[in-house]
């Protein structure tokens, strides 16, 4: 079933509500219209006991201070586009610069940061939509975009995204979700079990601008089953990786992460060509959990399916380019289970 909350108001006075999703076997997940936040997520480990696996903050205020994604929808463009520029019909666009040199998650007033218009659809379903005007963060074209979030009753969280534009313009979007398995409030996920279904990726710098070339993993390979802990060391900057997705069409495997301790499993499939990884090493303590709980580094992971954001400017990886008279579509599925 889908209830409503209103639970207040953004500065410039838009209403923000809330819905909680509940599925037949008892796991709810709750979403805000601010950005289509993901605030909670309640899992069931192999002993029954629902746990909330989201970080996430305690108060509508404390998002609207700020935050690193918790949650969020994230776009037009997901990821990092090296130095904000592309260019489009020999127009060139520059894209405001809000992670070093490059252009993160959409920019500064991004898709997280609005709120959706949302509607119920059926008993499990809540479609979210948004009309991103011409000129937004410096993209042309009027985009409209909707996204659905479905929990269903075989314990997946169903991702379904679509959007048409009116002027060509890059986009690909995301769910900037943070898990832990163990609980939100648990800390370290270092002896998480991750395998991601890759066997290549590319590279980045120091500022984790993207070398815009194709390697085969290495010390970054999760092709086979890994403890995290013993892994960060071999992934760039111990944060993570951009990694490429098989070249098979649809949705296919794309990563398997198991806490040990509570047997809680998350598999994830999807349709988007490229797999951000990110281990939270970000994270500094200063963002107090809905728990009480500091969020430091390593406190959860994200598996962010997305396009690969170079692709604006003709990148040989791939394009992400949407021209009037296109359709995106992209779908990722969470599938929670349990190891006995």
């Amino acid at each position: 079933m889908i209830t409503k909350e209103t639970i207040g108001t953004t500065p410039s006075g838009k209403e923000v509500d809330a819905y909680t999703l509940t599925n037949a076997n008892g796991l709810r997940m709750r979403v805000m219209t601010l950005g289509g936040i993901v605030t909670h997520l309640e899992v069931p480990d192999r002993a029954g006991k629902l746990e909330d696996i989201t970080l996430g903050l305690p108060t509508l205020e404390a998002y609207l201070a700020g935050h690193p994604y918790f949650g969020a929808l994230v776009g037009r463009v997901a990821g990092r586009l090296t130095g904000g520029k592309f260019t489009v019909d020999g127009r060139e666009y520059q894209l405001p610069l809000n992670d070093e040199n490059n252009h993160l998650h959409g920019g500064v007033h991004a898709l997280d940061k609005k709120v959706w218009n949302a509607e119920p659809m059926g008993e499990n379903s809540l479609r979210l939509r948004y009309r991103s005007p011409d000129g937004e963060e410096g993209y042309p074209g009027n985009v409209d975009i909707t996204v659905t979030y479905t929990l269903n009753d075989n314990n997946e969280w169903v991702l379904e995204y679509d959007a048409v534009t009116d002027k060509a313009t890059p986009f690909s979007m995301t769910n900037h979700a943070y898990f832990n398995l163990a609980g939100e409030n648990t800390g370290s996920i270092a002896d998480h079990i991750v395998q991601i279904h890759a066997d290549r990726y590319v590279p980045a710098a120091k500022d984790f601008t993207l070398l815009d070339r194709v390697e085969p993993v290495n010390t970054n390979d999760f092709r086979a089953p890994r403890r995290l802990g013993d892994a960060l060391e071999g992934l760039a900057g111990k944060h993570g990786d951009n990694y490429l997705l098989s070249d098979e069409t649809g949705v296919r495997p794309v990563a398997r992460v198991e806490d040990p301790k509570s047997g809680r499993v998350l598999t994830v499939t999807s349709d988007a060509p490229v797999l951000q990884f990110y281990t939270s090493a970000n994270m500094t303590g200063e963002d107090i959990g809905k728990s009480g709980q500091a969020y430091r580094p390593y406190s959860a992971f994200c598996l962010e399916c997305q396009g690969y954001p170079v692709g604006v400017n003709d990148s040989p990886i791939g394009s992400i380019m949407l021209h009037p008279g296109e359709r995106y579509r992209q779908r990722t599925v969470y599938a929670f289970s349990v190891k006995k």
